[in-house]
């Protein structure tokens, strides 16, 4: 039978999702579950069948509701639908697609409009973490045109302020979910790799891109080109996993918690041509990442992994503030990923050897793409 669903497609940063709100989901998680993978499409590699782009980053769904009682405005649920598994993960958010959330509750009403710019206080109920989306609103009215850009996204937009209040323990309750700066992971195959593991805004799992083998100039092509790269990472996701007490095995962690935690690269800045071709110099930024989304490099960066990587950078011990290395880490930071640059800012304080982060924030923007009908099969 041919069921409908009203659903609108926003691209947020440089991820793309649909939207729709939850009143128009069955409450049944496996319900709900399986109408998400039909409308994206999964499983199937080529995701022919959906609104699925056949890349994590395009395959996302964010689910919302009017807040009435609380002091935001919206709630906000991430869904990432795995592509060729019948699989909805709700672990973990999407920087990028919480960038177009604002958006979407001003376009619906859910919030009112006020000028010159307008506030959107988003509850994200994956993290339970309050976001403010700050968005330009030039005399009370939704604009997508300025000339801000943003690495992996062609042309400019209006320039969207992201503040992730609070940010830490945001899966895990714990800024350092294992109480250790660094930990050393027993890689099958491979041997002894030494890692951070950080939770503020996302999970991360850092590694030095010297200790297995890499430049840390890779592009994501490069990256999943090799079988053997791909498989390496997912080893140490997967036993940083096991550590977080999320898998009982690295090989369990793909298919239990495919997202999280999520794998990064970090080497010194350096020289390197991005994957769309631009020469960036070392001098333009203070520290190189490459991050992989469910089990392939990702085109460009998590806005979740950017923030969380600030954060780390101020922890002293951690691989980024080892890799940076700077003691006393500025406000604000420049990330090299394999498409570009992002800056993202930070209000932290360490006292007493301990580091309080109170909030991240970048820059983002976003654009209402289609508003509609998406028809799905059931049964």
């Amino acid at each position: 039978m041919l069921k409908e669903l009203q659903c609108s497609i926003y691209r947020g940063g440089t991820s793309k999702g649909a939207f729709v709100m939850e009143e128009d989901l069955p409450e049944n998680k496996e319900e709900r579950d399986q109408i998400l993978l039909k409308i994206m499409g999964s499983p199937d590699q080529r995701q022919i069948d959906g609104l699925g782009g056949a890349v994590s980053t395009t395959s996302k769904v964010a689910i919302i509701s009017k807040e009435t009682t609380e002091d935001w405005d919206v709630n906000y649920t991430f869904a990432q639908v795995q592509i060729d598994k019948p699989f909805v993960s709700y672990a973990g958010n999407c920087g990028n697609i919480s960038s177009a959330v604002g958006v979407f509750a001003l376009e619906n009403d859910l919030v009112e409009i006020s000028a010159p710019i307008t506030t959107v206080r988003v509850y994200n109920t994956n993290t339970k973490k309050i976001i403010h989306e700050h968005i330009p609103t030039p005399n009370g009215e939704i604009t997508y045109e300025g000339d801000f850009s943003i690495s992996g996204v062609p042309g400019t937009g209006s320039k969207i302020e992201l503040e992730f209040l609070n940010p830490e323990g945001s899966f895990t309750g714990k800024l350092l979910p294992t109480g250790q700066t660094k930990d050393t992971l027993k890689i099958a195959d491979y041997g002894d790799v030494e890692v951070s593991i950080v939770d503020a805004a996302n999970p991360l799992v850092y590694v030095k891109a010297e200790a297995i083998g890499f430049a840390g100039t890779e592009t994501a092509a490069m990256i999943d080109a090799d079988p053997a790269n791909l498989v390496l990472l997912e080893k140490i996701r997967g036993e940083a996993a096991v550590k977080m007490g999320l898998a009982d095995s690295w090989e369990e962690a793909a298919t239990v918690t495919p997202g999280v935690p999520k794998m990064t690269i970090v080497s010194a800045a350096q020289d390197f041509i991005t994957d769309s071709g631009k020469e960036i110099h070392a001098a333009e930024y203070d520290l190189s990442i490459r991050m992989m989304s469910m089990q392939k490099a990702h085109k460009t960066i998590a806005l979740t992994g950017a923030l969380c990587t600030a954060a780390a950078c101020a922890i002293p011990g951690t691989i980024p503030n080892e890799v940076l290395g700077n003691e006393n880490v500025k406000n604000e930071l420049v990330l090299g990923h394999s498409d570009g640059l992002i800056s993202v800012a930070m209000k932290y304080k360490n006292e007493d050897g301990k580091t309080k982060i109170e909030s991240v924030s970048s820059h983002r923007t976003a654009r209402k793409i289609m508003v509609g009908t998406v028809f799905y099969t059931q049964g």
